[in-house]
């Protein structure tokens, strides 16, 4: 036998197996293949609705005026307290009249003196005016006489000015409440001496009553052109109307923010000072909007990005803008399109170009 011949029989035993080789090979790669994963996905809706923004901030009157007293003085006794409600005229404290006293005292016997002197001088005139017409007193005389009653006159002048300059000091030791409301604050006690001016109790004008909230810089504009409810934490179920009265123009040096203040319209009895008060700004946004879950935003470094299944069901990492963020949503504005699926659950733990199996798709 030749050796060729030997060559081909030590080979046939090799050559039969191959096809069985070849088998296994299939089943191991069969076996070793990356399932399809299977992901929740949403489809992609754009539209144009209503931006809106909560502030929290407290219920207080339009008008609130610090009330003081028009002259310096001990205080002998304050007459309310804080809830107390007034009316025009009431008194709310007192000073210690007795030096005012004096001076109208002073004052009064100051004008019977120039009454006194007036009267003098007047009948002084009466003779020296007789005795010039018949020619029994000179012009000079008659002149010093008549110059003499114009002091006078000017005199009582001067000490009524002064009794009446006394008696409103003496009215001024009263503090009056100059208009109905409620006082919101005691800033003075009894025995205390105060200046002109100090206040002493705080008044909370009855009327109109507004929310004051602080805005951020970005709402500025929003907040001329919004529209804006107001509800009560204490009355979480009504809402009143409210509109922009006040906006600052300087942001607080602490907190940046914009001090505003929306009045309420027709509050109630319900509606009570110090309250704590949400505003809600709504507007109609500019642009449309796509409301995607928090879950399905992710960032990396690079910003934040959506994966989106194509038609062969393999992932693609987007970028998109996020015009805001909400509780619960993300408000994208662009970087999909309408109908895109986008995977909702479960992003940090896939990879682009990653084969999925799309479920809950809605």
């Amino acid at each position: 036998m030749s050796s060729s011949s030997n060559s081909l029989l030590r080979a046939l035993p090799i050559i039969a197996f191959l096809p069985l080789l070849a088998a296994c090979d299939d089943h191991a790669a069969s076996a070793t293949a990356k399932p399809e994963r299977p992901v929740q996905v949403e489809r992609v809706a754009f539209e144009n609705e209503n931006a809106t923004r909560e502030f929290v901030g407290v219920v207080r009157a339009r008008y609130e005026t610090d009330l003081g007293f028009r002259l310096a003085g001990k205080i002998v006794s304050r007459v309310v307290n804080v809830g107390d409600r007034v009316k025009v005229g009431d008194v709310v404290a007192r000073l210690d009249p007795q030096d005012l006293k004096l001076q109208v005292e002073s004052a009064e016997a100051e004008f019977a003196a120039a009454t006194s002197s007036l009267h003098q001088a007047a009948s002084d005139l009466d003779r020296y005016t007789t005795l010039k017409t018949r020619g029994w007193a000179s012009i000079a005389d008659f002149d010093r006489k008549k110059a003499a009653k114009d002091e006078a006159e000017g005199r009582l002048e001067r000490a009524k000015r002064s009794l009446d300059l006394a008696h409103n000091q003496l009215d001024y030791s009263d503090l009056k409440a100059d208009a109905d409301g409620v006082i919101t604050a005691t800033l003075a006690e009894p025995g205390q001496v105060v200046a002109i001016g100090q206040p002493v109790v705080r008044l909370a004008h009855r009327g109109e009553k507004e929310a004051v909230v602080a805005l951020p810089e970005t709402w500025l504009a929003e907040a001329r052109s919004s529209k804006a409810t107001v509800q009560l934490w204490s009355g979480p179920g009504r809402n009143f109307t409210a509109k922009l009265r006040e906006l600052s123009p300087q942001a607080d040096a602490a907190t940046r923010t914009y001090a505003a203040r929306f009045t309420i319209d027709n509050p109630d009895d319900s509606v009570a000072l110090g309250m704590t008060a949400t505003v809600t700004l709504s507007h109609l946004a500019d642009i449309a909007v796509a409301k995607l879950p928090l879950a399905a935003i992710l960032n990396r470094g690079t910003g934040p990005s959506v994966y989106v299944v194509d038609t062969s069901g393999a992932l693609q990492l987007r970028p998109v803008k996020v015009a805001s963020f909400t509780e619960d949503t993300a408000l994208v504005t662009s970087g999909v399109s309408n109908g895109d699926r986008i995977v909702k659950l479960g992003v940090q733990k896939l990879d682009a170009g990653e084969r999925v199996r799309a479920v809950d798709e809605r």
